[in-house]
């Protein structure tokens, strides 16, 4: 079994060389283990570290953002013939001697993916604020998603050679909670494993330098993806919602017309009525089109994860 390091790094040159160094050199199972590091443009010695501590390092043109940096690294993982990735931070908060807590549950093939949780609102060093937004991240991915995920937003996990070739990631901001949704409705088997979060001590988050704009992007991360694999709910409940609501405003219009054979003084709530309706139903007919075009997405994806695995069979 080949294991492969991924580690998505931006402006990391004080503390990614650490991060290499306690990454374990033998894990009972694994036969290989091989360090890859995504160099997401940095301005500093990001690459020159990386190279010089023996990692595979792959440099992007330009800065192209976590999510597209961490697909990246999962694609030179398969490239490479990894049966497991782990995914880990160039900032040294995570502790890489809990790696084989990750790939254990892989190696034992009870799961496809295996997420850590850090405990966050125990952590004594992390402000208030990213408690909050942490915890209510992590809620919604748990209600949109409709698993118990107990931290959405770490990025220390571990995912088989099976979910790497079924993950297909689209966002362009952050992938932790698009990955869990995915997952989760693609049918991967999840496990989850506590883990140690340590102090920033590399100055602040490139990613969550501002809490609120990171909550906002996150938010529409997590929006974007339930509708991309799950259109029919989305579009049905939100026209079912403008027909109930259309119907409640009509029905006071329609019992003064029995009443009175008259509309007036109702006309506005009339016309409102009519929208409403009409509205209604033209979203649930785009409902129906977008769960005929997700057919077509499902079938596109299968034959996709049919390419990767021939092609990593040859």
């Amino acid at each position: 079994m080949k294991l492969v390091v991924s580690i998505p790094a931006y402006n990391e040159e004080h503390t990614l060389g650490r991060v290499i160094d306690e990454i374990p050199k033998k894990i009972p199972g694994v036969s290989e283990i091989q360090v890859v590091v995504v160099d997401d443009c940095s301005t500093d010695r990001t690459f020159d570290i990386a190279r010089k501590k023996g990692a595979v390092v792959t440099r992007n043109k330009k800065n192209m953002g976590l999510a597209k940096s961490f697909k990246k690294g999962m694609e030179k993982a398969l490239e490479l013939g990894a049966d497991i990735m782990v995914n880990t931070d160039a900032d040294y908060q995570y502790n890489q001697k809990e790696i084989p807590k990750l790939t254990e549950p892989i190696l034992a093939g009870r799961a496809d993916v295996v997420l850590s949780h850090r405990e966050v609102l125990s952590l004594s060093h992390m402000p208030l604020q990213k408690k909050i937004g942490n915890s209510l991240a992590t809620l919604i991915t748990r209600l949109v998603s409709g698993y118990p995920v107990k931290d959405a937003q770490s990025g220390f996990r571990a995912f088989s050679r099976e979910a790497m070739m079924r993950l297909v990631i689209l966002s362009d901001y952050t992938y932790v909670q698009e990955t869990i949704m995915e997952s989760v409705f693609k049918g991967l088997a999840i496990e989850q494993v506590q883990c140690e979060f340590r102090k920033r001590t590399g100055g602040k988050s490139r990613l969550i330098s501002n809490i609120w704009n990171y909550a906002q992007r996150a938010g529409v991360t997590i929006l974007r993806t339930f509708t991309y694999y799950k259109p029919l709910r989305v579009f049905m409940g939100i026209g079912l919602a403008l027909l109930i609501m259309g119907m409640l405003t009509g029905a006071r219009v329609l019992t003064h017309y029995i009443e009175t054979g008259m509309v007036s003084p109702y006309v506005p709530s009339a016309i409102l009525t009519a929208i409403l309706l009409i509205v209604g139903f033209q979203i649930i007919v785009l409902g129906l089109i977008a769960d005929t075009i997700d057919a077509g997405r499902r079938v596109s994806e299968e034959v996709l994860y049919r390419l990767k695995k021939q092609q990593l069979e040859k």
